[in-house]
């Protein structure tokens, strides 16, 4: 894993996305990218309109920045993907805003890097359509430049009593390495 201090990338600020970017952006340099205009503009403004952070809790956070620009991300080495999973219109899982994630994190994406996926996916998403796109923008190569983890969303749309500092986070990682990195992560 990385030996730069940890900066981390949250990509997808929605009601997953955003209380994990105001956690970590208690600890660590974060990153909150979004492609909706309108929601980095209010985020910016102190305003969560999915009303998961308070106002308070947004300006609380100093080591929080918020960005539509990609390339913002390159300074990044922990990238959390949180992305919708919407489902098309035969009921299977559009992988598009996954997929289109997962080129914008490949175009930065460095030796020892780690990115986690916390989009709902099926089993096997991961490994079978997200990496292969990470290693096709970024030129490297799974588990030997680079690495992927997993936690499961697990935030309950507008639960004000179990908030994600109070869950038990569920992690893994593609190897034992990278086991140990997201759990001390999430910890």
């Amino acid at each position: 894993m990385t030996e730069r201090p940890t900066t981390i990338g949250i990509i997808g600020l929605g009601y997953v996305g955003l209380p994990l970017a105001v956690e970590f952006g208690k600890h660590f340099k974060t990153i909150g990218f979004d492609i909706n205009p309108a929601r980095v503009a209010e985020l910016i403004a102190g305003h969560d309109s999915t009303l998961e952070a308070s106002g308070d809790e947004l300006a609380d956070v100093k080591n929080l920045s918020y960005t539509l620009t990609p390339a913002d991300l390159a300074e990044c080495n922990v990238y959390i993907i949180t992305v919708p999973t919407p489902i098309d219109i035969h009921k299977r899982p559009d992988l598009i805003p996954l997929r289109k994630a997962s080129e914008t994190v490949g175009k930065f994406l460095s030796v020892n890097d780690t990115v986690i996926y916390e989009s709902t996916v099926y089993p096997g998403a991961t490994e079978e359509v997200c990496v292969p796109i990470l290693e096709q923008f970024s030129q490297l190569k799974f588990n030997q430049d680079f690495f992927v983890g997993y936690s499961p969303e697990r935030i309950n749309l507008g639960d004000k009593t179990h908030r994600l500092a109070t869950i038990l986070k569920v992690t893994s990682g593609a190897n034992a390495k990278t086991v140990d990195f997201v759990d001390n992560l999430y910890q």
